[in-house]
């Protein structure tokens, strides 16, 4: 295997968990009166628990993609590939129906910038994944 893919992988993985780990704590932590007030107007709107849940899985997500990696790498657990693939595939998941939402209620400015470059290295860390797995 191609070291540069292997460091690709592991700088590609290590972002997103970080993003997706913080974020994911982030939501878990704060309550919901709070979120509304930084201008998160979609959690007044959603069903109860969903911040929770969107919270509880891009934390399980983020750490998905960066030890999933480092079980197979390191450990030669190649029967974490799977999930670290998976967890990669939902994080895109997420980051999908994030911005539909925020673009049908016209919250341009949380789609613009985080939504759309988390969405690209999601998409791109579950390619490096699949195809180009670190074992």
């Amino acid at each position: 295997m191609d070291i540069a893919i292997i460091v690709a992988t592991f700088i590609v993985s290590g972002f997103t968990s970080f993003a997706f780990t913080k974020a994911g704590l982030d939501k878990l932590r704060t309550s919901d009166s709070k979120l509304i007030e930084r201008g998160w107007g979609w959690v007044g709107s959603s069903p109860k628990g969903t911040v929770k849940f969107i919270g509880l899985a891009e934390l399980l997500g983020g750490l998905g993609v960066i030890l999933a990696p480092v079980a197979v790498t390191i450990f030669r657990f190649n029967w974490a590939l799977p999930i670290g693939i998976a967890a990669a595939a939902g994080l895109t998941t997420i980051m999908v129906l994030a911005n539909i939402v925020h673009v049908a209620r016209k919250e341009f400015k949380y789609t613009y910038k985080a939504g759309l470059m988390f969405l690209t290295v999601t998409i791109i860390e579950t390619a490096l994944l699949a195809f180009y797995p670190p074992a």
